[in-house]
């Protein structure tokens, strides 16, 4: 089950549910769970590109990317391995790695709890986790000081759509302070809303396949 998919379990007199801590109006959250299925599924279809085209907008958000995320030796800097036609970034992870900045993968170590970040390099043993996603098999956690997190959708409030576990959301709420979050997708990722709700974390700058670069304010 998703943090999308939660229904909250409250009966037909209660006007609120509570939903990762906060009271929010049941027939709004429900609205807003069906809205972003939608939006989801739309979006990770719309990644179905040619191996030619994906190619090129990968290149060109590395590009965009490195001006915005420059290498600093000594520096964490947290990515993620790619899955549902995300953009596959590693080529970059390894540059970064060869510039002496520790490389990190989120691992999700329980069910519905904060992602860990784990250090990575290139040929180092990898495992199936939880979500059989591959991850370091042998690291210890590390507090990053920059994430790059992937776009399923995102708005005109840097608001990131994700895969629906929330898993971003529950990591950057609870990290003091907060590292600098950088959202990171296709050039078609940009929507005008997912109606954020009170847990959501919005991105610091987010890095489009289109050269577009957006900070927030």
């Amino acid at each position: 089950m998703t943090d999308d998919d939660r229904s909250g379990g409250s009966g037909p007199c209660f006007a609120h549910d509570i939903v990762a801590g906060h009271p929010v109006d049941a027939d709004t959250w429900r609205d807003v769970q069906r809205f972003r299925r939608a939006e989801r599924a739309r979006l990770v279809a719309a990644r179905a590109l040619s191996a030619g085209d994906r190619q090129a907008a990968t290149d060109a958000l590395i590009r965009a990317l490195s001006e915005v995320v420059p290498f600093s030796p000594g520096t964490s800097l947290a990515v993620y391995w790619p899955i549902r036609g995300e953009p596959d970034l590693r080529a970059w992870m390894t540059k970064a790695h060869e510039a002496g900045v520790r490389v990190l993968l989120p691992v999700v170590v329980e069910k519905d709890a904060p992602l860990e970040f784990h250090g990575w390099a290139p040929g180092c043993a990898m495992k199936r986790g939880i979500w059989n996603i591959l991850v370091p098999a042998e690291s210890a956690p590390a507090t990053p000081d920059t994430v790059v997190s992937p776009l399923v959708g995102v708005d005109a409030q840097l608001f990131r759509l994700g895969n629906g576990g929330g898993y971003y959301d529950r990591t950057l709420a609870a990290f003091a302070p907060r590292p600098r979050v950088i959202g990171v997708g296709f050039a078609d990722c940009a929507i005008e809303t997912i109606f954020p709700m009170p847990w959501d974390v919005p991105m610091d700058t987010v890095v489009l396949s289109d050269g577009t670069v957006r900070r927030r304010a």
